[in-house]
């Protein structure tokens, strides 16, 4: 019986490991032909690898104070019941804007969204800080706890034991995003592209945009 539940468990861990957000999209693309801007072809699902740029005024990274054009963040507060504990979310967060991928000096526009949210993306974690009975919270951290309406003390004025990640693309960051390749006129200008048209790479209904900022080597053995 111990056997059985040790073999069951395992493959537990490695269908959970296999299906994950970050191995699906190492899978996907790998698979996926990396076009140089010039050569893609309309209607074609490819991959962009490049610099990530900013096409409006970048946002601002909660803790780290980075200019960029993604960020998640999370916060999370460790909860004790008896003998057993547990970290509960009490904030998830992110935003997002289209940016520029520069690629050799081509350039490619990605036009992602929230709501509806039309892409999927993995970030390494850029940004980690906690805190706990023992462990004052940063300064910055601080911040971050009270733009978001977060105690930072409990019970009696002790420290709660609260954990926070980040993860960004940062401006000029190496990133790769797939899609749907098309070339579109550009009915107003955008700023710092001089050009009156563009490749950008969108989703559809069946096909999401892929956006990570995991490094190349990751998923381009087979390309």
């Amino acid at each position: 019986m111990v056997f059985i539940i040790l073999i069951v468990v395992i493959f537990i861990i490695i269908v959970a490991y296999y299906f994950s957000s970050k191995q699906v999209i190492i899978r996907t693309l790998a698979k996926t032909p990396n076009k140089p801007v010039g050569g893609l072809k309309t209607n074609s699902f490819t991959k962009v690898t490049g610099k990530a740029l900013h096409v409006k005024q970048p946002l601002i990274a909660p803790f780290s104070k980075r200019k960029c054009v993604y960020y998640k963040i999370t916060i999370q507060q460790k909860r004790n019941n008896g003998k057993n504990s547990h970290w509960r979310t009490l904030i998830s967060d992110s935003k997002i804007q289209e940016f520029f991928i520069e690629a050799k000096g081509e350039h490619v526009i990605v036009r992602p969204k929230l709501n509806p949210k039309n892409f999927k993306s993995y970030l390494v974690i850029d940004k980690k800080t906690s805190s706990g009975t023992f462990n004052n919270p940063t300064k910055e951290f601080l911040e971050v706890l009270k733009k978001y309406n977060i105690r930072s003390d409990g019970f009696l004025g002790f420290n709660k034991s609260l954990r926070y990640t980040e993860a960004i693309i940062e401006l000029e960051e190496i990133v790769t995003v797939a899609g749907i390749a098309k070339w579109k006129h550009l009915k107003e200008p955008v700023e710092d592209y001089a050009y009156s048209k563009i490749a950008e790479l969108v989703s559809t209904e069946n096909q999401k945009l892929i956006i990570t900022d995991l490094p190349d080597h990751n998923f381009n053995k087979r390309r």
